[in-house]
């Protein structure tokens, strides 16, 4: 635990915010001024500091290029109408990184470095934070391993790690999906319910083959008979059948989103039926065949809700009612939406104003 809430500060010399068009974002095109940065050895945390955001210098023997051992978060803040910065459920990614940390046997961070160190992070480059509809101020906490040592064990030491950008909408149009039953993203057992860096390296050869194919992104499946759908991309999914709002449960290969329990419970308090269980592909295809398949959608940090138009699988193609037509979705993305921008009182706690 660190002894005082105040990290020193080391400001940047020469601001990059001149340089940003606000206009035209992107994602991940922009960072800001400042990083913020702790170091653990020695069994503790220790030097946590706001620096200038800029490169690292590594060996190139540390140890997370070759085994692995990194994690990472993905969060927003908002700015609301008086232009206060409001954070969106800072202290979920800080329980669910420090879950992450210890299935790659990482040491865990204490939440007051997490917490303390992102609010004077934004504090500092709070005119970073877009103020337009639909955009917002990306946050990416990670946690690696800076052992310079080459033989396979957990890493004596480690960095912790806060930068920011600027970004605008994630996906600008619905997206095609194709239903992989070929490649698997997690396996039971495996680091599925970890938000670690090597669970998406290995998603990056099947994306890509389904984006020549004329997809977009994939519906994941269950590694062991491909018969039931974990994720989409890499967002959770969730399908409306009948009015019901359906996704899978969670389990140690799918992923504790956010987002996804964001959705849920504001659907809930919307009124919206849902349940948690196992999805099989044929009950959804069944459903996009005979018409009871509603609506489709990724829930994640990046777009918050994804509407998905088409699902391929088998060489079909399966187009969902037009968007304009849907209602559950975009009803929980508005109430969604007021509440990280302050237009609507906040009943879950979830913001933390800076």
């Amino acid at each position: 635990m660190v002894d005082t809430l105040a990290f020193p500060i080391e400001k940047t010399t020469q601001s990059r915010l001149s340089q940003v068009d606000f206009t035209n974002l992107g994602f991940g095109k922009y960072y800001s001024d400042h990083m913020f940065i702790a170091e653990y050895a020695e069994g503790k945390w220790h030097s946590p500091r706001i620096i200038p955001y800029g490169d690292l210098s590594l060996s190139p023997a540390t140890s997370a290029l070759h085994y692995g051992q990194a994690v990472f978060e993905g969060l927003k803040a908002y700015k609301n109408a008086e232009g206060e910065v409001l954070i969106f459920r800072p202290e979920a990614n800080a329980q669910r990184l420090n879950a992450s940390a210890e299935r790659l046997a990482m040491p865990a961070l204490p939440e007051d470095i997490f917490i303390n160190g992102l609010q004077q992070l934004l504090t500092l480059d709070k005119d970073w934070v877009p103020a337009a509809a639909g955009h917002s101020l990306y946050i990416r906490p990670f946690m690696f391993a800076t052992d310079a040592y080459t033989g396979v064990r957990p890493s004596e030491t480690y960095y912790f790690i806060i930068f920011t950008c600027p970004v605008g909408v994630y996906y600008n149009k619905p997206v095609r999906v194709k239903v992989e039953t070929e490649f698997t993203r997690a396996a039971k057992g495996g680091t599925g319910a970890a938000k670690a860096a090597g669970n998406y390296a290995a998603s990056l050869l099947p994306a890509t083959l389904a984006q020549k194919a004329g997809y977009d992104q994939l519906l994941w499946t269950d590694a062991k008979t491909h018969e039931y759908f974990e994720e989409s991309g890499t967002m959770n999914v969730m399908f409306v059948i009948d009015g019901k709002l359906i996704t899978p449960a969670t389990s140690d290969s799918i992923l504790k989103g956010i987002t996804r329990d964001s959705v849920l419970k504001v659907a809930q308090k919307l009124g919206i039926p849902t349940e948690e269980r196992a999805v099989s592909v044929k009950e959804v295809i069944d459903a996009a065949k005979n018409g009871t398949l509603q609506e489709a959608f990724g829930v994640g940090t990046a777009a918050t809700i994804a509407p998905i138009a088409v699902i391929g699988h088998e060489g079909t193609d399966y187009t969902l009612p037009a968007v304009e037509n849907r209602t559950i979705a975009p009803r929980i993305q508005t109430a969604l939406d007021d509440i990280k921008t302050g237009k609507a009182a906040d009943p879950f706690g979830w913001i933390l104003k800076v």
